[in-house]
């Protein structure tokens, strides 16, 4: 079958404000991110990596619909500034290194950046692969901080 569905395209519900992203946690801190309507540390690590997805099937595929485990049975649709969301971009790098950059170059600007972004089959309803590929995007030092205060 021929589509013309780019192999890497950013699939999202999203406004000219925010995006919605997902997020699978346990209830501790699905229950404290409700009450609070922001991450509370503890019981949120915010010196964790913490991956956020555009894409609601390649959420529910990675967190086996809430069945996979305990820290993973409540998904979080969260709404997140648009201007959060290109600044994240704009601050990653693969966490796979691209052919074209040496090992050290890749090395370095993985150390320098504080959000890494992975591309994975997308899912179809039964969650099975599709040609193209779902973003996940992995916050870490800056980036966590932003997400979580801005």
């Amino acid at each position: 079958m021929i589509t013309n569905i780019p192999t890497q395209q950013i699939r999202a519900a999203y406004n000219d404000k925010t995006i919605r992203v997902y997020q699978a946690y346990s209830h501790s801190i699905a229950n404290a991110a409700i009450k609070h309507q922001t991450f509370v540390s503890p019981p949120f690590k915010m010196e964790r990596m913490t991956w956020i997805k555009p894409s609601f099937l390649w959420m529910m595929y990675r967190a086996g619909w809430g069945f996979k485990d305990d820290g993973q049975n409540r998904i979080l649709a969260i709404d997140i500034t648009l201007e959060g969301f290109e600044w994240a971009l704009a601050h990653s790098c693969l966490s796979h290194r691209d052919p074209s950059l040496s090992e050290e170059e890749w090395q370095q600007r993985k150390d320098h950046s504080p959000v890494r972004i992975q591309w994975d089959p997308e899912r179809d309803l039964l969650l099975q692969p599709l040609e193209h590929r779902a973003i996940q995007i992995g916050l870490s030092k800056e980036a966590v901080q932003r997400y979580v205060n801005q």
